[in-house]
């Protein structure tokens, strides 16, 4: 079933048949962030294995049409008239401090020919209402400090950092 997002968008759940799809849309993600990396980033399918089930919802959202009109986008080939155009992805996590389960944003994406059309931020609406329905008191999501305009967003949108993920390479390869 499927519900307007934005005028000419809708968004659809998911079903756990659509893991390649969803893994597709991983990808892509870190492609478009790490663009000059060596990496084919098929370690990613480990993930999607490992946490995409019926209790972490994913959405979709694709362009609204009439049947048999097909959206032209270069950044997926086209398997039926409305390929998706951006996914949402959401597990579950524990705060470390109270120990209260709350929504994790694993994934939000958007297809580059279809950003700055507020379909981010509707996705994150969207995904806040369905964490308030449900019960939840916060959502969690982690982002690269070097993903700029995702970082103004969350921003915007009244999120804070809770806390900092920190790294360091021990390897010379890194």
């Amino acid at each position: 079933m499927s519900e307007q997002l934005l005028p000419g968008y809708i968004i659809r759940r998911g079903s756990t048949l659509e893991r390649s799809l969803l893994l597709k849309f991983m990808q892509r993600t870190y492609e478009d962030l790490f663009p000059n990396e060596n990496e084919d980033f098929s370690h990613l399918e480990q993930t999607v294995k490992q946490y995409f089930s019926s209790d972490t919802p994913l959405w979709w959202v694709e362009e609204e049409g009439e049947q048999g009109e097909i959206p032209l986008h270069a950044s997926f080939p086209i398997s039926n008239p409305h390929p998706p155009i951006a996914c949402l992805w959401v597990g579950n996590s524990i705060d470390q401090v109270n120990g209260n389960r709350h929504a994790h944003i694993f994934i939000l994406y958007v297809v580059p020919e279809h950003r700055r059309r507020g379909i981010g931020r509707a996705l994150m609406r969207y995904v806040e209402n369905w964490a308030i329905q449900r019960g939840d008191r916060q959502i969690g999501l982690q982002v690269f400090q070097s993903n700029k305009p995702a970082l103004n967003l969350y921003n915007q949108l009244g999120y804070q950092t809770q806390s900092l993920w920190m790294v360091k390479f021990l390897s010379a390869e890194k």
